[in-house]
């Protein structure tokens, strides 16, 4: 499984970013008293109790953006939903319960996600009775903290350690589906006509009347004794600026909730048509949730003569340069050309995606890297890299515990990436890394010697 995430959620201010901050022991997240700050989600990395795992701080539900972002602030804070193990959902002791938490507890109350309430602004005892009232909403005894007067962070931080599904060794139930592939592209560029291709029938509407499919379906397959999902989804047809209010939109978010629920991705082109914005947003998306991808050129028999498959490589690169690691596949899905093939090399994708390295081969990894090609000096001095190990699959997550982050450009992270994926197990896939400062008291063995701080970013 990937590293798992927590979502901070609730009505507007009510404390959900300095929460985030006062968690995390550093101002992460923009605290104002005014509504409506955050807007997109602020991921965070935290490391207790020998579990690492991932803060996500959304915006206040039920705020009505003055820039009429109000869609895309409630499809962030859905997307951290849809992907929480755990959510902090955060009260205000101070204001009492109001009309708007129980509208945010309905919208809880049927998760199977673990819900934590959190009533903040709990700042002494002489409060514990108004924050007891928060019960009523239904998800348990609330949990009183505060931010402001530094109350109740151990014992926060217990409850989320303990709360976390324990860690797995990644083994797929036999009741589930080996694997899940999002099919995800802009309009009749074949998704339907491919999926009734792998489900041996005529599952799906076929047409070619583009955005027959107007939502997202499962359809169960099997394929050499083994059981899958394709998700088929509604083709794309305009941008995200162009597809506001009105059906669009909405098949646009669903096509991204799909590529959050799968396990690999098929990115499809239609082998006639020129990459245009929908393709490179799509592309965007799948980055973004680092998700295993081939990009699928299909209608590839009446095409096939009009540009050599290197030239379509190149140009598919260039326009798509975040997915330069995915491989490409060129299929007819009408006809089931290469379609096994694709399916093979997506299985492979997936096990990819699920490789586990010990941490004495990926820092033998780094250190070889640091020696071939040392990090550029920063300030009159050369950062250092102490250690790495992975924390995650599903991505493949590493974490880089060196001198000072902030050091570290993105040309040399990309090096480093360069480097896992020419040596490690996990060649096409995604990859997340962290950097994160070395304690002073962390006693383990380094890579480079110096021991100094820094701040944590993201590549």
């Amino acid at each position: 499984m990937g590293i798992p995430q927590v979502a901070i959620v609730g009505r507007p201010n009510v404390g959900k970013s300095s929460l985030l901050n006062w968690l995390a022991g550093r101002r992460v997240a923009i605290v104002d008293d005014k509504p409506g700050i955050t807007r997109d989600r602020v991921i965070y990395l935290m490391h207790h109790d020998e579990r690492f795992f991932e803060l996500v701080d959304t915006g206040g539900m039920g705020h009505m953006d003055a820039d009429e972002l109000t869609e895309d602030i409630e499809s962030q804070i859905t997307q951290a939903i849809d992907s929480a193990d755990l959510i902090l959902f955060v009260v205000d002791t101070r204001h009492g319960l109001m009309t708007m938490d129980q509208e945010v507890a309905k919208r809880l109350r049927y998760l199977k996600t673990p819900i934590l309430c959190i009533a903040n602004k709990t700042d002494d005892e002489t409060f514990d009775h108004a924050a007891d009232e928060f019960g009523k909403l239904g998800h348990g005894a609330p949990l009183k903290v505060s931010t402001l007067q530094n109350r109740g962070k151990a014992v926060l931080l217990n409850r989320i350690a303990e709360t976390l599904p324990p860690e797995s060794v990644d083994d797929v139930d036999p009741g589930e589906p080996e694997m899940k592939v999002a099919i995800v592209g802009r309009r009749n560029v074949g998704k339907s006509t491919f999926v009734n291709t792998l489900a041996g029938a005529e599952r799906m509407i076929v047409s070619e009347v583009p955005g027959t499919t107007r939502d997202s379906v499962d359809v169960r397959f099997e394929l050499d004794g083994k059981g899958f999902v394709a998700i088929d989804t509604p083709g794309v047809r305009r941008t995200r600026a162009q597809a506001k209010f009105d059906i669009d939109f909405y098949g646009a978010h669903r096509a991204q909730r799909s590529v959050r629920r799968a396990d690999v991705t098929l990115l499809f082109l239609d082998a006639g048509e020129r990459i245009g914005n929908v393709d490179k947003q799509l592309g965007d998306y799948i980055t973004t949730e680092y998700k295993p991808c081939v990009i699928v050129v299909n209608k590839w028999d009446k095409y096939a003569g009009t540009m050599p498959t290197e030239k379509w490589v190149h140009y598919i690169n260039d326009q798509l340069p975040g997915l330069r690691y995915a491989p490409i596949a060129f299929i007819t899905g009408k006809t089931g050309k290469n379609v096994k093939a694709l399916l093979n090399h997506a299985q492979m994708l997936f096990k990819q995606s699920r490789e586990r390295v010990g941490t004495g081969e990926l820092n033998r990894l780094v250190r070889d890297a640091v020696k071939r090609n040392p990090p550029s000096v920063y300030q009159n001095r050369r950062p250092k890299l102490y250690y790495a190990t992975q924390v995650g699959v599903q991505p493949p997550t590493i974490v880089l515990f060196c001198s000072n982050p902030a050091a570290f450009q993105k040309p040399y992270l990309r090096y480093l990436l360069g480097r896992f994926r020419d040596e490690l197990p996990y060649a096409e896939t995604p990859i997340k890394i962290y950097l994160r400062k070395r304690e002073k008291s962390d006693a383990r063995d380094d890579i480079s010697g110096d021991d100094d701080h820094g701040i944590e970013v993201e590549l």
